[in-house]
Parts: C-alpha cells; sequence; structure tokens
C-alpha cells in the first residue's frame, strides 16, 4: 500500500485521534460518572487524561499507520465508487466491450495460476497490473463516450456559420457593437479549435483502448503455452506505460474548458456554454490508428 510519509503528511493526527469512537465513549463515561457523583472531580482528571492522550498516541508510529491505512481504503472506496458510476454512465455498447476484456484478464489469470510456485512472484505482478488496466480502461471508455456526447450535441458548421457572419459584419457594426462582436470572434474561434481538438482526442482514446484490447488478447494467447513469466509481464508495463501517457493527456485537455472567456455584456444572443468536463486524451506511441465504435 502507497502509504509512505509524504502521502500522509497531511493527515492531522490529533484531530483523528480526537474521532476515535473510544475516544468518545471514555469521554462520555466520564461525564455520566460526573453527574452522577454531583462533583466536578471527573471532569477534571477527564480533561487532564484526555490531553495526555492526545499529546501521547497522535505521536505514536503505530497509531499513524493505521491511520494512513484508514484513510487509503477510504479512499480506495471513493475511487472504486467513482469507476462504478462512470461503468453505469457509459453506453451499453462500451459495457459489453469491457465484459469481453474482463474474460481475456480472467482467461490470463487462469492460465498463471497453473504455473510453478518459484513464477508466482509473476502472477501477482500481472495481477496487480491487469487490475490497473481494467480500471484504467473504465475510465478511457468514458472519456470516449463523453467526446462523442459533445461532438454530437455540438453543430460545428452552425459555429462556423455565425463567426463568418460576425466577421463579414464587423467593420460595418458601431465602435460599441464591435468592442463586443471582437469578444464574440474571439469565443467562437477557440469554440472551433477546441472542437477540432475533442474531435481528434476522440480517436486517440478509441484508438488506446484498441491497443489495450489488442495486447491483452495477445498476452492470453502467449499465456496458454508460456515459457517466459517476465516477458509476458514487460508487454504488460509496457501497456500500462502506454495508457497512463494517454490518460496525463485527458487530464491535460480537460484544462481547455476552465478558462472560458466572460460573456458579461454580450446579450441575450451570446454563445451558448461549454460542456464543463468533456474528456480528452493525446496520441500514444503504441496506440494503433484505427477505431472502434
Amino acid at each position: 500500500m502507497p502509504q509512505d510519509d509524504a502521502a500522509g503528511s497531511d493527515i492531522n493526527y490529533v484531530k483523528e485521534a480526537a474521532k476515535l469512537q473510544y475516544n468518545w465513549i471514555a469521554l462520555a463515561g466520564i461525564a455520566g460518572f460526573a453527574v452522577i457523583s454531583g462533583s466536578a472531580l471527573p471532569l477534571l482528571l477527564g480533561a487532564g487524561i484526555e490531553l495526555m492522550y492526545l499529546a501521547v498516541v497522535p505521536q505514536n508510529a503505530r497509531f499513524q499507520r493505521l491511520v494512513r491505512s484508514w484513510k487509503y481504503a477510504e479512499e480506495k472506496r471513493r475511487h472504486e465508487q467513482q469507476l462504478d458510476q462512470m461503468f453505469q454512465e457509459i453506453p451499453t455498447e462500451m459495457r459489453v466491450r469491457y465484459a469481453d476484456l474482463d474474460q481475456i484478464c480472467n482467461a490470463i489469470r487462469e492460465n498463471y495460476s497453473r504455473l510453478s510456485s518459484t513464477s508466482q512472484i509473476f502472477a501477482q505482478q500481472t495481477e496487480d497490473k491487469l487490475h490497473g488496466l481494467m480500471q484504467a480502461y473504465v475510465r478511457l471508455l468514458h472519456a470516449a463516450w463523453q467526446h462523442r456526447e459533445y461532438l454530437r450535441t455540438t453543430d460545428l458548421r452552425a459555429v462556423e456559420r455565425e463567426l463568418a457572419q460576425l466577421q463579414k459584419e464587423q467593420e460595418s457594426d458601431t465602435p460599441k457593437v464591435q468592442e463586443i462582436n471582437k469578444k464574440r470572434i474571439e469565443i467562437l474561434t477557440k469554440r472551433i479549435e477546441k472542437f477540432k481538438k475533442i474531435r481528434e482526442n476522440c480517436e486517440v482514446i478509441d484508438a488506446q483502448c484498441a491497443a489495450v484490447e489488442d495486447v491483452l488478447g495477445l498476452i492470453r494467447d502467449q499465456s496458454v503455452t508460456m515459457r517466459d513469466p517476465q516477458q509476458i509481464s514487460d508487454h504488460l508495463e509496457s501497456l500500462v506505460h502506454d495508457v497512463e501517457q494517454t490518460e496525463e493527456t485527458v487530464h491535460e485537455v480537460e484544462s481547455i474548458f476552465e478558462n472560458v472567456p466572460d460573456l458579461s455584456g454580450l446579450g441575450a444572443e451570446g454563445i451558448a456554454p461549454l460542456p464543463s468536463d468533456p474528456g480528452s486524451g493525446n496520441s500514444s506511441s503504441s496506440a494503433r490508428n484505427r477505431v472502434r465504435n
């Protein structure tokens, strides 16, 4: 588990210690005893013990490791819930593609289970990489779906016609209208650029998904009569690297919608807003130049 000190540097261990259920039970017991006895002495003793507890326990290395494990498990649950939500959003045909690839991964696992005990270390490495690849595959499918939805609902020709009309009428407009239309021309130009970039990235993401399917299919075939488990592990490592590169560019291109120009002053005829999260991706060295629907 990735639970090093750097990962846990932002954790408030005092707060985590104070939030422990057993700590609250102890505090409630002390308060109850003070009420029953009619004396404030239990509260004073309890306050002293609580201060000692908060001074000692959060500094304990074992407690810090325990808290980091809780945080890691919580983050993992959130991540899995997010992936499940993505899976539920994609259309049926994409879910079928995922199910087919999952069967290929299961076949690879089954073939690896027949290895000798000395080769099981490669089987564990393969399991970790397959799990990560399937998660990345869901994210890629979801990004591809978002891209297609944006392309389907955006009329590029209408935007281009509007841009041409504004450019044609720019010189004959009044200075105030020219100032407003100059902003609109800038916005429309950026929309056209972004549309073309998203269309390009959609093809790249589709190609990367196809590359994942092809490589895992090849690995399944090789695993039937494998002689060198390390070679197959290296194939997976290369594939993981390519997918990570594609995902990095997905996140980079998502930022193109974060800085939409100010539309104030354009009036009711202003430009329709862009989608807030279309998702996208960039080229990968191993991705094939073919697209699957």
